[in-house]
């Protein structure tokens, strides 16, 4: 699946060797005809891999953190609830939509790192 295809470019154990495995992920995409994923995937990565730039050790707590786990959980059980979206359009609107509730919520102005 795109998502276990994901996760490997993020497994691998130096940025490097990341990258290479970004461009054979965007290569299968575009095989499989997901052409804008696997552009999104060339436009990003290197935004994605920064966590890579510090000790090993590190990159856990840098990567990722509660709130944004949290924030991912949301937008997973909403846009799960709804199934098949009509187009990437109204997908994005109720993306949009949690992640205005989140900012706007009072668990959206707690500090993970102070």
């Amino acid at each position: 699946t795109v998502s276990m295809m994901l996760k490997a470019i993020h497994a691998q154990e130096s940025k490097e060797a990341a990258r290479t495995k970004a461009a054979a992920v965007a290569e299968k995409l575009r095989e499989i005809k997901l052409s804008q994923a696997a552009h999104k995937v060339e436009e990003g990565i290197e935004e994605t891999l920064t966590y890579m730039d510090y000790p090993t050790e590190h990159w856990n707590r840098i990567r990722t953190n509660n709130t944004t786990e949290r924030v991912n959980w949301e937008i997973k059980r909403h846009t799960k609830a709804i199934g098949a979206f009509p187009d990437g359009q109204s997908a994005l609107m109720l993306v949009c939509a949690r992640l205005r509730h989140v900012a706007a919520s009072n668990w959206g102005s707690k500090r993970y790192l102070t």
